[in-house]
């Protein structure tokens, strides 16, 4: 059976607890269901779906569940291994004390924007399909690199490190 990372975006420990939304998972008949981190993170095993009815069946089962829903975006674990694999990263040159991280979107942009784009230390660096790679360097008080994925993609993304996607897919 195909193994799924659901990330929910807007997740955190004060909003939701990891006990209960497994449990909106397994309620809605996915199997070795498994939280990583506190941030919204659920890993589980389903039959072969569409990314889309997946989310759909994600968020109505947390709805039933917990009175509230996230926004999900769904990706196989094979997905994930294959751009660990694949390493986009690794062309880049970035500050050393710079973060990577990957957003995530249901739906690939119908004009895909010309990259790299920089702000504030924040550079978008490349787009496969529906995942976004970008690279920044944290300041305080300073939410750059959101703000450009943001201002670029729109506000249904969900964004995660590059250790975190890793993570998830070895859960």
């Amino acid at each position: 059976m195909p193994r799924y990372v659901a990330f929910l975006r807007g997740v955190s420990p004060m909003n939701a607890k990891m006990p209960q939304l497994k449990a909106a998972f397994e309620s809605a008949g996915f199997t070795h269901v498994k939280t990583v981190l506190s941030s919204g993170n659920v890993v589980f095993d389903s039959r072969k779906s569409t990314d889309t009815a997946l989310e759909k069946k994600a968020e109505a089962a947390m709805t039933k569940e917990l009175g509230k829903s996230f926004y999900t975006i769904v990706r196989s674990v094979e997905h994930l291994e294959s751009l660990i694999a694949a390493d986009p990263y690794a062309k880049h040159k970035f500050p050393k004390d710079a973060k990577r991280v990957v957003s995530f979107v249901r739906e690939a942009p119908a004009t895909k924007p010309k990259l790299p784009i920089e702000f504030e230390e924040a550079r978008i660096l490349e787009m496969k399909d529906r995942d976004i790679f970008t690279a920044y360097v944290p300041q305080q008080n300073n939410p750059a690199f959101m703000n450009l994925i943001e201002k670029t993609f729109g506000k249904e993304v969900t964004t995660r490190t590059w250790d975190t996607v890793q993570k998830c897919a070895k859960a």
